[in-house]
């Protein structure tokens, strides 16, 4: 079961800090993340996504890949496999693109956007998914990055909830 947090910051450049600061954290096996999103809110009131995942490319390469190798099978069919492999490949990354245009991974576009929607201008807010963490070193991390992060949201239990609201507050 993963958790949800939100953590919001004062500065529009604040919950880009902190999703590399979680990737770091990732790497150095503290934090094991699902899915993170930045969202913010520029001074004119527009919001912007940041996935950690660009469904569209990797549904570019996986459909590229797939329609080269069939277009490439049906070719040999026809006596004719260069063609195959050129219009296999066109259709599947085609195919691929739209599919991972019009998919969505991890947290619901709709919700952050929703989320976002009560933000102030000139602020964000970093949206993880977290498989499993150590709180307490993870926190520490992000306590010092700047930006004044607080939480918004979380799926934690209550318990939970209040010792990072303390944690980082």
């Amino acid at each position: 079961m993963s958790d949800l947090v939100v953590l919001g910051f004062d500065t529009e450049d604040g919950a880009a800090n902190a999703r590399t600061e979680c990737l770091s954290l990732q790497e150095r096996y503290l934090l094991d993340l699902e899915d993170a999103v930045v969202l913010r809110k520029s001074a004119d009131g527009k919001i912007h996504l940041d996935q950690s995942v660009n469904l569209t490319a990797l549904g570019f390469s996986s459909g590229l890949a797939i329609g080269a190798f069939w277009g490439t099978l049906l070719g040999l069919i026809f006596l004719n496999p260069l063609a195959g492999f050129v219009a296999g490949g066109i259709a599947g990354g085609g195919t691929g693109a739209i599919e991972g245009k019009l998919s969505d991974y991890g947290i619901s576009d709709d919700f952050v956007k929703k989320l976002g929607t009560q933000l102030q201008s000139g602020t964000s807010a970093l949206f993880i998914l977290v498989r499993k963490a150590q709180p307490e070193k993870v926190i520490d991390d992000l306590r010092y990055l700047g930006g004044h992060p607080h939480v918004i949201q979380t799926s934690l239990s209550p318990e939970a909830d209040a010792e990072l609201k303390r944690l980082i507050g």
